[in-house]
C-alpha cells in the first residue's frame, strides 16, 4: 500500500509546502511510517495568515446561526468517522484504541456545543442609568486566530480552539504537532466536507520552532491559542507580549490524588491506574503524585504496585494492551531519565522503571508503567512534569498535610480526593489550588460544557471549553443607545443638560 503524503490547506486547496522538503509521520508502537508530511516554512504561514485575513471580513458577517450549522454538520461527520479516525489515532500517537474513541468523542462533544453557541452568545442587557436610554452587551471576534495544539490529544484539543474561534467569526490558522499531522489533516478534511468556506480555516505543517514562531509574532494574527508545555508557553508569552498580542496558554500539570484513611481503597486504586497509566501519562490531567493518608498508605501501595506489575505493553490497536508506548524516543528518554533521579534522591523503584528491550516492545517506544514510594514532596520527581506513565506515593498523617503538599508543586491544573467524609471533601474542594477538583474519581475526564484551565504556572489564566471559551475568542463590546434627544452625561451630578 502506497504512503499517504500530507500537505498544507490554504484558502481552501492542498498544497504543498514551500520546501520542497517532507518529514516521517510514524506509528510510535513500532516505527512503521503511516505518511511523508510536507515541512512548511515561514512562506507558508504568510500565505496561511494571508487567506486568513482575506476570509476575515465575510466569515464574520456570515450571521452566527449559519456558522453554527456547519460546526453542527461537522459534528455529524465526526460522528459517522469515529472509529475510523480512533484507528489512525492510534496508529499515530500510541494510546489504546478506547481512548483514541474517547479523544473523537470528547472532538464530537465540543463540535456540537459550539455549534449550540451560534444561537446563543449571550451578552447581558442592563439598565442605564440615565432616563432614555439603553445598554447592552456583545461579542465581537478578534480576527485571525493562531491555533497551535499538542500530540496527546490530537483531535480533541484542536476542536476546544478551533470550534469557538470559527462559530464566534474569527477566522483560523492551525499549526498541529508534527508528531499528529494525520489527524490534524482530517479534522480539516471534515469542516471543508461540512461547508466551511475557504480561508476560514487553513493548516499548516512541520514541526515548531521558526515557523512556530513566526505565527506566534505575525502582524496579521490577533490571538494565539497554545496547548502544550510551560516552557514553550513562557516563550510564546514572552514574544507574542512584546507586541501586545493576545495570548491563552494551557500548560503543565502535577496533579495528586489523594486518599484518606476513610477512602474506599479500591475505588481509589481503579481511580489511580486510569489517572496515572491512562495514555501512558502523557496528559496534562495525569495523577503524576498520590498522597496517601498513613492510615491506607501500605494498602495503597500494595494494591498499586500489583496492578502496574500486570499492566500489558502493546500496540494500542491489540484488544490485550493496557499500555501503548510514549510518543516518541526523546519522550522515551525523557521518562527513563527521572529513573536515577528518583533514587539517587532517596526514592524507591517499587515496580517498572525500564525500557523493554526484547521483542516487539523494543521496536517502539516503551516505557514500563512505574510506582515510586518514599517519595518527600520537595524531591524532582513530585515536582517535575515527568509525561510518562510513572506515579509517585507521598505519605501524610492527615487532610490538612495532604492539602498542603498538593498545593506545593507551581502547577495547579487537576487534583482528587478519595473520602466517605463529606467534611473532608468540601474543605478540599475549597483548599485545592486547582482548576479541576474531582471527589471519589480520578484527575483525568473533563467534561466541556464547564471551564478547562488551570492555576498557577498551569496556564494564564484563560480556560478552554464551556462558555468561559467565548471570552478567550472574542471581545467584549459594550453599547449605549441615547434616544432622550439630549445631551446626557452619566455620572455627572444633574444628570445631564436640559433643553430649555
Amino acid at each position: 500500500m502506497a504512503t499517504m503524503h500530507l500537505r498544507n490547506h490554504i484558502d481552501g486547496r492542498w498544497v504543498e509546502g514551500s520546501s520542497g522538503e517532507a518529514f516521517e509521520d510514524t506509528d510510535p508502537a513500532n516505527g512503521e511510517v503511516i505518511a511523508t508530511v510536507t515541512r512548511s516554512t515561514t512562506a507558508d504561514v504568510d500565505r496561511a495568515v494571508d487567506a486568513a485575513r482575506r476570509a476575515c471580513e465575510a466569515w464574520r458577517l456570515t450571521p452566527a446561526p449559519k456558522r453554527g450549522e456547519i460546526l453542527y454538520r461537522a459534528g455529524e461527520i465526526l460522528l459517522r468517522r469515529k472509529d475510523d479516525l480512533a484507528r489512525e489515532m492510534t496508529r499515530e500517537m500510541g494510546k489504546v484504541l478506547a481512548e483514541a474513541r474517547g479523544d473523537v468523542q470528547e472532538g464530537i462533544d465540543m463540535t456540537y456545543y459550539m455549534a449550540g453557541e451560534g444561537r446563543r452568545q449571550f451578552g447581558d442587557v442592563v439598565p442605564a442609568e440615565l432616563p432614555n436610554k439603553w445598554a447592552m452587551s456583545m461579542r465581537h471576534p478578534h480576527g485571525v486566530v493562531a491555533a497551535i495544539t499538542p500530540w496527546n490529544f490530537p483531535l480533541a484539543i484542536p476542536t476546544w480552539k478551533i470550534m469557538p474561534a470559527l462559530v464566534l467569526g474569527n477566522t483560523v490558522v492551525f499549526k498541529p504537532a508534527s508528531y499528529t499531522p494525520l489527524l490534524a489533516v482530517r479534522l480539516v478534511e471534515v469542516l471543508e466536507e461540512a461547508g466551511l468556506p475557504k480561508g476560514v480555516l487553513n493548516l499548516v505543517l512541520g514541526p515548531g520552532g521558526e515557523i512556530g514562531d513566526h505565527l506566534v509574532t505575525h502582524p496579521g494574527v490577533d490571538l494565539v491559542s497554545f496547548t502544550g508545555s510551560s516552557d514553550a508557553g513562557a516563550h510564546i508569552s514572552e514574544i507574542a507580549g512584546r507586541l501586545l498580542k493576545r495570548v491563552s496558554c494551557e500548560l503543565g500539570g502535577k496533579n495528586a490524588i489523594v486518599v484518606m484513611d476513610d477512602a474506599e481503597v479500591d475505588l481509589s486504586i481503579e481511580g489511580i491506574v486510569w489517572s496515572a497509566f491512562g495514555t501512558s501519562g502523557q496528559r496534562c490531567t495525569a495523577a503524576s503524585r498520590v498522597i496517601a493518608h498513613r492510615g491506607v498508605a501500605n494498602d495503597v501501595i500494595d494494591k498499586l504496585v500489583g496492578r502496574a506489575k500486570k499492566m500489558r505493553m502493546g500496540h494500542g490497536l491489540e484488544p490485550t494492551t493496557d499500555l501503548g508506548p510514549v510518543v516518541s524516543k526523546q519522550a522515551q528518554e525523557k521518562v527513563a531519565s527521572y529513573m536515577p533521579v528518583a533514587e539517587k534522591e532517596g526514592a524507591t523503584i517499587a515496580a517498572g522503571g525500564r525500557i523493554p528491550t526484547e521483542g516487539a516492545l523494543a521496536k517502539g517506544f516503551f516505557h514500563e508503567p512505574t510506582v515510586l514510594v518514599d517519595v518527600k514532596p520537595n524531591m524532582r520527581v513530585a515536582q517535575e512534569e515527568i509525561f510518562g506513565p510513572v506515579v509517585a506515593v507521598l505519605e501524610v498523617g492527615s487532610l490538612e498535610e495532604a492539602v498542603k503538599v498538593l498545593n506545593s508543586t507551581k502547577y495547579g491544573l487537576s487534583c482528587s480526593i478519595y473520602t466517605r467524609n463529606v467534611n473532608n471533601a468540601f474543605r478540599f474542594m475549597r483548599d485545592a489550588e486547582t482548576g479541576l477538583v474531582y471527589v471519589n474519581a480520578g484527575t483525568i475526564g473533563a467534561e466541556i460544557q464547564l471551564p478547562f484551565g488551570g492555576m498557577k504556572t498551569t496556564g494564564n489564566g484563560h480556560r478552554e471549553a464551556g462558555r468561559a471559551a467565548l471570552d478567550v475568542y472574542a471581545d467584549w463590546k459594550s453599547i449605549y443607545v441615547d434616544f432622550s434627544g439630549r445631551l446626557q452625561k452619566a455620572q455627572m451630578d444633574g444628570g445631564g443638560t436640559t433643553s430649555s
